[in-house]
Protein backbone atom coordinates (compact mmCIF):
# COMPACT_ATOMS: atom_id res chain seq x y z
CA UNK A 1 0.00 0.00 0.00
CA UNK A 2 1.30 3.57 -0.88
CA UNK A 3 -0.27 6.91 0.20
CA UNK A 4 0.17 10.85 0.92
CA UNK A 5 -1.39 13.66 0.73
CA UNK A 6 -2.24 15.78 -2.01
CA UNK A 7 -1.84 19.06 -0.79
CA UNK A 8 1.28 18.95 0.85
CA UNK A 9 3.92 21.24 -0.38
CA UNK A 10 7.05 20.49 -0.83
CA UNK A 11 9.14 22.45 1.67
CA UNK A 12 13.07 22.49 0.00
CA UNK A 13 13.77 24.52 -3.31
CA UNK A 14 12.92 22.62 -6.39
CA UNK A 15 15.58 21.21 -8.41
CA UNK A 16 15.78 21.36 -12.16
CA UNK A 17 14.10 24.50 -13.64
CA UNK A 18 11.50 25.04 -11.13
CA UNK A 19 9.56 22.11 -11.22
CA UNK A 20 9.05 18.89 -9.08
CA UNK A 21 7.48 15.53 -10.33
CA UNK A 22 6.33 12.86 -8.09
CA UNK A 23 4.95 9.70 -9.60
CA UNK A 24 2.30 8.63 -7.33
CA UNK A 25 1.25 5.35 -9.34
CA UNK A 26 1.99 4.04 -12.72
CA UNK A 27 0.73 1.44 -15.09
CA UNK A 28 0.63 0.21 -17.89
CA UNK A 29 -1.64 2.60 -19.27
CA UNK A 30 -1.98 5.37 -16.51
CA UNK A 31 0.76 7.30 -14.56
CA UNK A 32 -0.30 10.06 -11.95
CA UNK A 33 2.06 12.87 -11.11
CA UNK A 34 1.92 15.04 -8.09
CA UNK A 35 3.76 18.61 -9.79
CA UNK A 36 5.01 21.41 -7.67
CA UNK A 37 5.96 24.22 -10.20
CA UNK A 38 7.59 27.87 -8.81
CA UNK A 39 7.58 30.66 -11.18
CA UNK A 40 7.54 27.84 -13.76
CA UNK A 41 7.45 28.10 -17.65
CA UNK A 42 8.22 25.49 -20.82
CA UNK A 43 11.28 26.79 -22.33
CA UNK A 44 10.62 28.98 -25.16
CA UNK A 45 9.95 26.96 -28.43
CA UNK A 46 9.07 23.77 -26.80
CA UNK A 47 5.61 22.02 -26.76
CA UNK A 48 4.16 19.34 -24.92
CA UNK A 49 2.71 16.82 -27.91
CA UNK A 50 1.64 13.61 -26.10
CA UNK A 51 0.93 10.16 -26.83
CA UNK A 52 -1.95 9.88 -24.62
CA UNK A 53 -4.90 12.20 -23.24
CA UNK A 54 -3.57 13.88 -19.71
CA UNK A 55 -6.39 15.29 -17.22
CA UNK A 56 -5.01 17.87 -15.18
CA UNK A 57 -6.40 19.97 -12.22
CA UNK A 58 -4.56 22.47 -10.39
CA UNK A 59 -4.45 22.15 -6.38
CA UNK A 60 -2.80 25.36 -5.61
CA UNK A 61 -1.47 28.55 -6.61
CA UNK A 62 -1.95 29.91 -10.19
CA UNK A 63 -1.02 28.85 -13.97
CA UNK A 64 -1.51 29.67 -17.42
CA UNK A 65 -1.75 26.71 -20.46
CA UNK A 66 -1.51 28.02 -24.15
CA UNK A 67 -2.32 25.78 -26.14
CA UNK A 68 -0.83 25.96 -30.12
CA UNK A 69 -4.05 27.31 -31.97
CA UNK A 70 -3.47 30.19 -29.85
CA UNK A 71 -6.01 29.85 -26.83
CA UNK A 72 -4.72 30.52 -23.10
CA UNK A 73 -6.66 28.89 -20.24
CA UNK A 74 -6.07 30.36 -16.74
CA UNK A 75 -5.92 28.00 -13.93
CA UNK A 76 -6.65 28.94 -10.56
CA UNK A 77 -7.24 25.98 -7.43
CA UNK A 78 -9.41 23.74 -8.19
CA UNK A 79 -9.71 23.92 -11.86
CA UNK A 80 -9.23 21.03 -14.74
CA UNK A 81 -8.66 20.40 -18.37
CA UNK A 82 -8.56 17.44 -20.33
CA UNK A 83 -5.88 17.52 -23.09
CA UNK A 84 -6.26 15.45 -25.44
CA UNK A 85 -3.36 13.12 -27.54
CA UNK A 86 -1.65 15.76 -29.68
CA UNK A 87 -2.80 18.56 -28.73
CA UNK A 88 0.52 20.74 -28.20
CA UNK A 89 0.27 22.99 -25.42
CA UNK A 90 2.89 24.69 -22.86
CA UNK A 91 2.78 26.09 -19.72
CA UNK A 92 2.96 29.88 -20.05
CA UNK A 93 3.36 30.62 -16.09
CA UNK A 94 2.80 29.23 -12.22
CA UNK A 95 2.70 30.58 -9.33
CA UNK A 96 5.78 31.22 -6.62
CA UNK A 97 3.76 32.53 -3.66
CA UNK A 98 2.38 29.84 -3.37
CA UNK A 99 3.71 27.31 -5.46
CA UNK A 100 1.82 25.71 -8.06
CA UNK A 101 0.75 22.24 -7.11
CA UNK A 102 -0.42 20.22 -9.78
CA UNK A 103 -2.08 16.67 -10.15
CA UNK A 104 -1.57 14.95 -13.37
CA UNK A 105 -3.00 11.68 -14.85
CA UNK A 106 -1.48 10.79 -18.12
CA UNK A 107 -3.90 7.79 -20.12
CA UNK A 108 -2.36 5.51 -22.58
CA UNK A 109 1.49 5.30 -22.55
CA UNK A 110 3.24 5.34 -19.09
CA UNK A 111 5.79 8.02 -17.74
CA UNK A 112 6.08 11.19 -17.67
CA UNK A 113 6.34 13.02 -21.10
CA UNK A 114 8.67 15.55 -22.18
CA UNK A 115 8.52 19.01 -24.08
CA UNK A 116 9.49 18.71 -27.63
Amino acid sequence: MKRGNLFRQYDGPLPGPGELSEELHGGDHLTILRIHSEGHATAPGSWYDQDGDEWVALLAGSAELRFEDGTRLALAPGDWVVIPAHVRHRVERTSTAPRALWLAVHLGLPGAPAPR
